[in-house]
């Protein structure tokens, strides 16, 4: 639209076109009127002179209005710009589309080139040709990229910092690509963008900052935030992030209700981060590990129960607002992984045998059909404002391209036996009994950790019958111990703590229902009178794994200005913690390094094994790696390092280059593991040394046997 400079101006809009779209020319423009620009090829290498003349009209076009301007060339359509392979013959077509470019620019808009901002955007394959040796005049700004995923990729050396058009980032908060295309909803939590750009500022990648966001909506939020941040990126810090979206809310609805609106939006952000919505399936939460299915719908119910109240109390003139700027995102997100969660169960609930599947099967097509509801009620918002605003399909991907059409979860339809037959599932199996070769066990119970576990009891023909429950054991306390048996039943077990001998002990509870069936469900606990809840103040337990935030350290020691930090809110956890300043040096600890602390109790010696959940970062400087390191007590720290091992080639699209990139960006987690030797029980320091900056640290995990299959692993525990 050729009022479009103008209009911008008027507005005070710099001007600028993508990655792709070299010299304020877009693409649209090339495929409707190639035919008039030389053979019509988008081919340097055989159109050169109808090339130059589609970029000097763009160039005439603007320049008498502010411009930035973007150099450079990728293939036709945001493609690679391939010929033949041939690194070398690429970056020697490239240098010289670079000069004719800027020889346009001289001619039409200022000899001295140098006058006239310009960005080169080192994205996907172009950031290799970079890597290989191929530079642009210093005065042109280079715009580093993420992964698309929100991980930026390359930040300035200090000798790259030295260059007079500095350096920029070009972001991502939706993406058509690998591995999955995500674009309906925002998965962008804010102190993620907070941590990435933060970084960007203080490694002086200041010149311009690019947020690719697809459509406005919803992106409100991140939007708002990134323009905020980037406005004044040192009158921003991270103790600003809550207060940011507080305010938000605050213009938006009023006093009353910001509060709570801030949190739930925030909240459906995080979650959203947690795993984005396309990359969800049915497998994805364990149904029978640590509760894991359980407390993600919880988490999601509490903010939609929330949203929809205040939906309720709020003047009649701000509903429309609130639904799709709070209310939609929250419960639609809610509705698509609950809807999975049910089609996890029902393929479960089918293996085992249970009548309930089909239960299940139902209620993923109440929530497909939810899915669809939400949708319709956004569409019809104020007589239609916002109409095809959520059309965006997000549920049935099989590649990693979006669906045509929104494809419901497959479910499976059981047909019960007209009997009467019970079945027993318990916490920490996928099989049910009777029918199983091997016995019924539950995960221990120990008595500083004094868990509770489940065991499921249900039909698996299509008469009720009445079932009984009974331990051989007076210590061990059962939720209920006869009911009758129409829909499934949970069975909680408890240990009196009170009643039960020091050291191993074992009870065996007996499930009986119809036709003489009975189900031996074993138990397995441990009581210590050395370590108790009250003598100990440390993390762990007897049994099984042990989990806990990194904010929890006990202690957190500086070394040469250098300190871990909380980013709140950050990642799994309630926060995360990073090494500031972010542009501090390498370090070999324990000399001068920043140390977190954690007193865990490990009840037995022999090998420990502590797994670190971390953000995602990526190796920002290409001489150092993303390293942590890890000991107890006074053993010698041992250094991971993120990058060991990973670099596998490629062609640079994404981060591909590294052998679980693909794993890091689905989960926006890494995980790093060491192992120790412990050499006698009791209460151990757990240190976590910083080595690089750029690792932010969620959560620790300390066990010893293999851990059992779950998403987020063990959920975290405070100081007994």
């Amino acid at each position: 639209d050729p009022e479009n400079p103008r209009l911008a101006d008027e507005y005070g809009i710099v001007m600028g076109t993508s990655h792709h779209e070299p010299m304020i020319r877009a693409q649209a423009e090339w495929t409707a009127h190639r035919r008039d620009f030389g053979n019509g090829e988008w081919n340097y290498a055989t159109n050169e002179e109808g090339l130059k003349k589609f970029w000097e009209e763009g160039i005439k076009r603007n320049k008498d209005y502010e411009s930035i301007v973007t150099i450079g060339m990728r293939g036709d359509g945001d493609m690679p710009m391939i010929r033949g392979g041939d690194m070398q013959a690429n970056v020697d077509l490239l240098e010289k589309i670079v000069a004719d470019q800027r020889k346009i620019l001289a001619d039409n808009i200022n000899s001295d080139v140098t006058q006239i901002p310009q960005m080169w955007a080192l994205y996907k394959e172009v950031a290799n040709y970079y890597a290989y040796g191929m530079r642009v005049p210093d005065d042109v700004t280079l715009l580093w990229c993420d992964d698309n995923w929100g991980n930026i990729r390359r930040l300035p050396t200090p000798d790259e910092r030295k260059r007079s058009g500095g350096a920029g980032i070009y972001y991502h908060f939706d993406y058509v690509g690998g591995p999955r295309s995500y674009k309906w909803l925002n998965t962008n939590p804010l102190p993620k963008i907070w941590e990435q750009m933060n970084m960007a500022y203080e490694y002086d990648a200041r010149q311009i900052w690019v947020v690719n966001v697809g459509d406005l909506k919803p992106m409100e939020i991140p939007i708002e935030f990134f323009l905020t941040q980037a406005w004044n990126p040192a009158a921003f810090p991270k103790e600003e992030i809550g207060p940011f979206t507080l305010n938000w809310a605050k213009r938006e609805f009023g006093p009353e209700y910001a509060e709570p609106i801030a949190d739930i939006v925030s909240k459906y952000a995080k979650y959203n981060g947690w795993r984005k919505p396309e990359l969800i399936d049915q497998r994805t939460f364990s149904l029978v590990n640590f509760r894991e299915a359980e407390r993600v719908v919880d988490n999601w119910q509490d903010i939609t129960a929330k949203a929809e109240t205040i939906n309720e109390q709020l003047p009649a003139e701000y509903r429309d607002a609130f639904y799709q700027l709070v209310l939609y995102p929250t419960k639609a997100s809610a509705t698509v992984t609950e809807m999975y969660i049910a089609a996890g169960r029902n393929r479960l609930y089918a293996d085992q045998g249970r009548a309930s599947a089909n239960a299940q099967a139902q209620r993923v097509r109440d929530l497909f059909q939810l899915d669809q509801d939400l949708v319709d009620a956004y569409h019809k918002l104020n007589g239609g404002k916002w109409n095809h605003m959520m059309a965006q399909t997000h549920i049935g991907y099989r590649s990693w391209s979006d669906p045509r059409n929104n494809v419901m979860p497959r479910v499976t339809e059981v047909t019960p036996e007209d009997t009467k037959s019970m079945g027993v599932a318990i916490q920490g199996s996928d099989n049910a009994w009777p029918g199983e070769s091997g016995p019924a066990v539950l995960p221990p119970f120990d008595s500083v950790n004094q868990q509770t576990r489940w065991i499921d009891v249900f039909r698996r023909g299509s008469q009720t019958f009445t079932f009984s429950a009974k331990a051989d054991q007076p210590w061990v306390r059962l939720s209920e111990t006869t009911s009758i048996i129409d829909q499934d039943r949970r069975i909680e077990v408890q240990i009196d703590w009170e009643k039960v001998p020091v050291g191993q002990q074992q009870a065996v509870i007996a499930v009986s229902g119809p036709e003489g069936q009975t189900v031996p469900v074993q138990l397995n606990a441990v009581r210590s009178d050395t370590y108790t809840r009250q003598s100990i103040d440390a993390f762990g337990g007897l049994t099984g794994p042990t989990a806990f935030a990194a904010e929890d350290a006990t202690k957190n020691s500086p070394a040469n200005g250098v300190r871990w930090e909380k980013i709140p809110d950050y990642g799994r956890a309630s926060s995360g913690m990073a090494v500031f300043p972010v542009t501090a040096e390498s370090v070999s600890p324990p000399e001068n390094s920043a140390c977190l602390e954690y007193p865990v109790l490990i009840p037995e010696s022999g090998e420990i094994h502590v797994k670190l959940v971390m953000g995602p970062t990526l190796k920002v400087q290409p001489d150092r790696g993303v390293r942590i390191a890890v000991s107890f007590d006074d053993q010698k720290p041992q250094i991971l390092d993120a990058f060991e091992g990973q670099a596998t080639g490629g062609d640079g699209a994404n981060a591909p280059a590294f052998r679980d990139w693909d794993t890091w960006v689905k989960d926006n987690a890494r995980t790093m593991t060491s192992s120790h030797q412990i050499s006698e029980p009791g209460v151990h320091t757990l240190k976590v040394w910083m080595v690089d900056p750029g690792v932010v640290l969620e959560t620790l995990i300390v066990y010893r046997e293999d851990l059992p299959r779950s998403y987020f692993g063990p959920p975290e525990s405070g100081l007994k």
